[in-house]
């Protein structure tokens, strides 16, 4: 019984800690190309960034940029 405790124990820590990652995605971790700007499609990886793309496009280009994605933090 401990043993089935201390894996559920490390199992809802683990989880809880990659929903605290995803939440604090850097700008370079969202920049999967590494070409300087983040697409509507990098931006699936972070629902708080998406959500926010379009207000955050400020120029309308359809990509943030570092400029603008700080605004989303």
């Amino acid at each position: 019984m401990k043993t089935t405790n201390t894996l559920l124990a490390m199992a809802i820590l683990a989880s809880s800690s990659a929903v605290f990652a995803a939440e604090t995605m850097t700008f370079e971790a969202l920049d999967v190309d590494g070409n300087g700007s983040i697409s509507k499609e990098e931006a699936t990886a972070e629902a708080s960034v998406l959500t926010k793309f379009d207000e955050l496009d400020v120029d309308g280009n359809g990509e943030l940029s570092q400029e603008e994605f700080a605004h989303a933090e």
